[in-house]
């Protein structure tokens, strides 16, 4: 099988010359002759196509015609933008950086949108994490306009600026809050614990120091983090920040997005993850150092 890419808008002469330099017909212009003669020339589909060596031009053309076969790619919850264009990118649905400088600069309208600023990380927090349909082809911009309706639908179907608003919090805000629980989370009964902790500690004009910030702030997903890390200038490093970070440091899931607005009401201020990344809470310094002595020696 050769594989083939024909990109958006091109003609039936460069399909063809396409062709001919992938040796899947005899001379450059077989393909241009017989896509005008059968009247389907300006009918051709852009994608990525696999075609047998033994394929004739009829077959091709009518193959060319309907069009590329649909590609299904999920996107994990808790992925980074980064990830996702990285993801798209090895799939071969488009390339990374085309994804980056769409999802950074391209026009989206969309209300959550209007207050961000146009940069790498605009999106991050938008892009809804689930299940996908496309035909190779499509393009970084039509993906990410997918993504964000998925996360448009959603936030409707949930009243979540509502909610937001009744737990106190934008809607930024709220996504924020749920890609923190995202990432800290990996149990799904403790993303409202988490959550009520984060805002507690927020309550209390508490540094938050999510340990998943500080990975976000790096651009690396480290298993452990040192001292040194801790010391990082950004303003996603909520060790030295006061309250929350500018935006939200992964595109969380439906469940995450519920949390940060349901949080629930409990009196812990810390938590340390336990081997089977489920976390042990504490009220106060002392029994979380016990903690961390008993779970992270």
């Amino acid at each position: 099988m050769v594989t083939v890419i024909i990109p958006p808008r091109t003609s039936s002469a460069t399909v063809s010359k396409i062709l001919y330099e992938h040796g899947l017909v005899r001379a450059p212009l077989v393909f241009q002759i017989y896509s005008r003669l059968k009247g389907v020339d300006d009918k051709l589909k852009a994608g990525r196509y696999s075609f047998s060596l033994t394929q004739g031009v009829p077959e091709i053309t009518a193959q060319l015609v309907k069009g590329p076969k649909v590609v299904v790619f999920t996107i994990p919850e808790g992925f980074t933008v980064y990830q996702i264009a990285d993801l798209l990118d090895r799939r071969g649905l488009t390339e990374k950086e085309a994804f980056l400088k769409a999802a950074a600069t391209a026009n989206f309208n969309y209300s959550f949108l209007t207050s961000l600023p146009k940069d790498s990380r605009r999106l991050e927090g938008y892009l809804f994490p689930d299940t996908y349909q496309v035909n190779y082809g499509t393009g970084a911009p039509k993906i990410i306009e997918m993504m964000l309706a998925r996360f448009n639908r959603t936030v409707k179907n949930l009243n979540y600026e509502k909610q937001a608003q009744q737990a106190g919090l934008t809607l930024h805000q709220a996504v924020i809050i749920a890609s923190l629980v995202e990432r800290e989370a990996k149990k799904e009964t403790e993303r409202p614990i988490i959550a009520g902790v984060i805002m507690n500690r927020l309550q209390k004009r508490m540094p938050l120091q999510v340990d998943a910030t500080v990975q976000y702030a790096l651009g690396s997903q480290r298993a452990k983090l040192y001292y040194r890390d801790l010391q990082v200038d950004s303003p996603y490093n909520t060790y030295k920040i006061s309250g929350l970070p500018p935006g939200p440091i992964a595109c969380p899931g439906e469940s995450s997005l519920l949390a940060a607005v349901k949080p629930s009401t409990v009196s812990y201020l810390y938590y340390v993850a336990k081997p089977d990344g489920s976390h042990a809470f504490a009220d106060t310094l002392a029994a979380h150092n016990i903690n961390r002595k008993r779970y992270q020696p």
